[in-house]
């Protein structure tokens, strides 16, 4: 899917990464490897991090770590002065700066700055990152993450930092979740009504419909039931299907996102209701299973410091 080069957020150019702490390092890597379909693009003594198809140097890292934490989530900024801008916003929305502008000190390396949003969520942004050339799709294989989904116990607040000091805009806001975009993908972060602030999903991009239903075979066959889907949402028109991966992290093979520009009318709660007995366009779908709602909700941001 080549990207538009329409502009959300002056700021911000899309979602890099997400970075998790895994208390058994190998098995995590063994199954984003095996099973999930990610490579290998840099180890250090006691981390992994794992690359798609696409550019982005690395869109997973694993840290060995006593106990499963969401690290943080990193954002491309769009040039070295957007670092600067970003740390100045940032403060003015209620946010804290955790390390100023500076080189980063982790394979890809850049220059990166890295905040704490109003909430303790710790938030990354680089640029001049190492990209790899050897960026295409291949068959069911992840390209890049396309969205994550952070549980809120105050959405507009959350809502509020991420235009204010990202520059991000609203596409639509149903019931349960409100949908942001920085670039032309629909969403690249949806925040969803909670009553803790913690991760609710990771989404890989996959390159058609066929890799995400391939990909649910595999699952199967590993061992890990769909736990939601297939389907297609409604906010965003993409293909889904959900699994609980290793110590109880959602992620989700998705595919055909929608692409958004200024012209895109953004939806209200009464936009998107469904008929009776459905939860997603096609109406083939189970609604979500109960062992993914616990775990949509147990997975914390790791203490900002």
């Amino acid at each position: 899917m080549t990207a538009s080069p329409y502009a959300a957020s002056p700021h911000v150019a899309g979602l890099r990464s997400v970075a998790l702490t895994v208390p058994d390092l190998a098995v995590a890597e063994d199954f984003y490897t095996r099973v999930w379909h990610l490579d290998v693009a840099a180890r250090t003594h006691d981390a992994v991090y794992l690359r798609g198809t696409g550019a982005a140097h690395h869109l997973l890292s694993l840290h060995a770590g006593p106990v499963t934490q969401i690290r943080n989530v990193t954002f491309q900024a769009r040039s070295l002065p957007a670092l600067d801008t970003l740390a100045r916003t940032v403060v003015e929305a209620g946010g804290r700066i955790l390390a100023a502008v500076g080189p980063v000190a982790e394979p890809g390396g850049g220059a990166g700055l890295t905040v704490a949003d109003p909430d303790g969520r710790i938030l990354r942004f680089v640029h001049g990152d190492a990209e790899h050339a050897d960026a295409g799709e291949v068959p069911d294989r992840p390209i890049r993450l396309t969205h994550v989904v952070l549980n809120s116990r105050d959405v507009a607040r959350t809502q509020a930092f991420f235009e204010r000091a990202l520059g991000f805009k609203l596409s639509d806001r149903t019931r349960i979740m409100a949908f942001l975009r920085c670039g032309p993908d629909h969403h690249s972060v949806a925040l969803g009504d909670a009553d803790t602030d913690s991760l609710n999903h990771i989404a890989f991009l996959m390159p058609d419909l066929d890799s995400v239903m391939r990909g649910g075979g595999r699952m199967r066959d590993a061992g890990h039931a769909i736990e939601w889907g297939p389907g297609r949402h409604g906010p965003g028109n993409n293909g889904f299907n959900y699994f609980i991966g290793p110590f109880g992290v959602v992620i989700e093979y998705t595919a055909e996102v929608q692409q958004v520009d200024d012209s895109y009318p953004t939806g209200a709660p009464e936009n998107w209701i469904w008929p009776p007995g459905r939860v997603d366009q096609w109406g083939i779908s189970q609604p979500p299973s109960p062992a993914l709602k616990q775990a949509q909700r147990a997975v914390f941001f790791a203490p900002a410091g």
